[in-house]
């Protein structure tokens, strides 16, 4: 039966060198007694990526066939390949999987079963199966026996390097999506979370298409009580998944969801969350999650005692561990939240240090910030970035949407006026000053932030119209010092502020014009504006 599945997709193997949904203690056991990684002294398994320690832009592609030409949004981010040179790849991929030991993980995308996904991802690595047995949602018995053909196929070759020159590939790894053909390719990069956004990105395609669903870069949980839901939009490195775990709220998802008619899904069974500074402290659930059955990459570990050491950066900042959304005490673990969201809540890095810690956007710039999607890169999230850098990302997520981003803006546009729901831009980056001068934003701040927003309260007091950045600041919130809420007076010298305030604003009109030419100038409108 096993070897009949891979004989569909031109793997040639025997029982002999195939291991089939094993489960986390096996894969745990075959990665150690194959060298991939050890164990820490938590019981996580500890894995170096190797070169590629954070996702690569340049190296992913969408196979570029009849079916999915007209509806891709091509360009920088969304580039295309030759049915051909897929091909290529394709057949070599194969063939060096056919010569190896092979982990196989039936899994499905998308929490919530109307709308779910069958993926089977074939691994040469059981690191790396252990990593899609935690993050994907993981099906019943019934389902896994029932599972039949997989609507998408991962095959994953970190070990097999790609030639440019043959392969037409920007180096000698490569992230393919093939829709027509139901497949993604992972080669020469051992970095799991290009597994996870492949898969992430074909959601993005399927569910808007497909099931009028709006898919969401964003964490998500709800009040155990009232049962209100959050989402929190932002790209890594900015607190989804940190805000997301809080001890007196119920997690959904940290990173990937859907947002239906009548409720909100996480796409995945797991949390694939930053390591770098974590602490029992600040963070505990996500802290107390790198436990056995977790897989960490990238991060320091003691040889001797096999205490990792969050604060060592030697690696890269990215380190990262994933797990599976139940070792967080209080998480959903159906994934699915049967009601729309109560809030949204916008979370950028602002390495200018000039936008408001916390501000409240009506509809039109809700949709503005939306499909701008403002951040700072923070270090170690790509190759290449050391230090925050400015960055426009259209929804939050742009490097994992493949459909125009007008297709997702009106979809939220459209969820935003039939709910009522209540949208908020929360800065998580610098105060007092630009990057390398001002101060990180205190977490505990920021907490106290969204809890305001999440209740209410905030909304109780007064706030003042902020022309440049069109939001409305408020002038208290509580478990807040005031003076944090205007940015301005937290910076030693006002016209300092004002000259990097209008800056920033600048970028946005320039970033709007290039980029977003189509948008509806009503929104447009509503975007921020330099006052000099």
């Amino acid at each position: 039966m096993v070897n009949e599945e891979l004989a569909q997709y031109g793997i040639a193997h025997t029982d002999s060198k195939t291991t089939v949904d094993a489960s986390p203690a096996v894969l745990v056991e075959m990665a150690v007694a194959r060298g991939e990684g050890t164990l820490t002294s938590t019981g996580c398994l500890a894995v170096s990526t190797g070169e590629y320690t954070g996702r690569s832009p340049k190296d992913r592609f969408i196979v570029d066939t009849p079916d999915v030409h007209d509806n891709i949004a091509w360009g920088s981010v969304n580039v295309p390949i030759s049915i051909e040179q897929y091909e290529k790849i394709h057949a070599e991929v194969v063939s060096y999987l056919s010569e190896r030991r092979v982990y196989m993980v039936h899994a499905l995308a998308g929490a919530d079963r109307r709308y779910s996904r069958k993926v089977l991802a074939i691994c040469e690595l059981a690191s790396q199966a252990l990593f899609v047995e935690q993050l994907l949602v993981r099906p019943t018995a019934w389902e896994l026996e029932n599972f039949g053909v997989a609507d998408f196929v991962v095959m994953a070759a970190p070990h097999l390097k790609l030639d440019p020159e043959v392969h037409g590939t920007a180096s000698e790894a490569g992230v393919l999506i093939n829709f027509q053909e139901h497949t993604i390719l992972v080669v020469g990069t051992q970095y799991s979370g290009e597994i996870k956004k492949s898969i992430f990105s074909v959601m993005n395609y399927l569910l808007p298409i497909e099931n009028n669903v709006l898919p969401m870069h964003c964490s998500c949980n709800m009040n155990p009580l009232s049962h209100g839901t959050t989402v929190f939009f932002g790209l890594s490195g900015t607190g989804k998944t940190t805000l997301s775990a809080d001890e007196g709220r119920m997690l959904i998802g940290d990173d990937e969801h859907g947002w239906s008619d009548d409720s909100v899904f996480n796409i995945e069974g797991g949390c694939y969350a930053k390591t770098i500074r974590i602490t029992p402290e600040t963070e505990p659930q996500i802290f107390n999650a790198i436990r056995f059955g977790s897989i960490c990459e990238n991060v320091v570990i003691d040889p001797d005692t096999r205490v990792a050491d969050y604060f060592d950066e030697s690696i890269t900042e990215n380190g990262r561990v994933a797990y599976p959304v139940e070792f967080i005490p209080n998480a959903i673990t159906r994934g699915v939240a049967r009601r729309i969201p109560d809030v949204i809540i916008f979370l950028t890095a602002d390495a200018f240090g000039v936008l408001p810690p916390i501000s409240e956007l009506d509809e039109r710039s809700a949709m503005y910030h939306f499909i701008t999607g403002f951040t700072s890169k923070v270090a170690g999230t790509e190759r290449g970035i050391t230090e925050p850098t400015p960055t426009f990302s259209a929804l939050f997520g742009e490097p994992f949407m493949p459909l125009d981003p007008n297709v997702y803006a009106r979809m939220l546009g459209e969820r935003i006026k039939h709910s009522g729901t209540r949208v908020y831009l929360i800065n998580t980056g610098w105060t007092g000053g630009p990057y390398g001068v001002g101060e990180r934003i205190k977490l505990k701040y920021t907490r106290k932030m969204v809890e305001a927003a999440q209740s209410g309260l905030i909304d109780d007091g007064d706030f003042v119209f902020d022309k440049r950045f069109g939001v409305s600041v408020p002038l208290a919130c509580p478990g807040v010092p005031s003076n944090l809420l205007d940015p301005k007076g937290t910076w030693a010298d006002g016209d300092a502020y004002d000259k990097a305030a209008d800056e920033l604003a600048r970028m946005f009109e320039e970033n709007a014009e290039k980029r977003h030419p189509g948008m509806d100038p009503a929104i447009r409108a509503a975007g921020p504006k330099p006052l000099a």
